[in-house]
């Protein structure tokens, strides 16, 4: 009985100590506050699935002029610290068009954001919504982003 509480006093002494967490030696708490990190280096975010909405009449003119919206919608909302990371997506089976991260938890904000895009007003697009636990970093992407593209269409 002695062997057995001794053994359980090491195992739980070591659970304990491979529990303890490591501090980062290169932790910036200024920057980790400025982006809204958790201890853990994570925040949440609003992950939007775009896919084909249900606006199929649209001529070619009026379609490419609200996407162009859509595009300049985008680079406002960057500007504004809320879209994080956007993207086009390959073609796939469940129309699919592209995602965007949104610097938000709410999904009612993320609901509001949308709205102001005309791609999504128009219903050329429509949107899922996820919460989505990340690296709260994410956003430092954005001012490298700037000087890594050489040439864009």
């Amino acid at each position: 009985m002695k062997i057995a509480l001794i053994t359980l006093f090491i195992a739980l002494g070591l659970s304990v100590n491979a529990q303890e967490k490591k501090l980062n030696p290169k932790y910036d708490e200024a920057l980790a506050k400025k982006l809204g990190a958790e201890e853990n280096g994570m925040k949440m975010y609003v992950l939007v699935m775009l896919k084909t909405g249900s606006n199929t009449t649209e001529s070619k003119a009026k379609s490419d002029s609200l996407f162009a919206g859509h595009m300049a919608n985008m680079s406002r909302l960057v500007s504004i610290n809320k879209l994080i990371v956007a993207g086009p997506l390959a073609k796939n089976d469940k129309n699919y068009r592209g995602i965007f991260i949104l610097n938000t938890k709410s999904l009612d904000e993320a609901k509001e954001l949308l709205a102001t895009d005309p791609a999504v007003k128009a219903k050329l697009l429509d949107a899922d919504l996820f919460n989505w636990y990340g690296s709260a970093a994410l956003a430092e992407y954005l001012t490298a982003e700037e000087r890594i593209w050489k040439a864009r269409f």
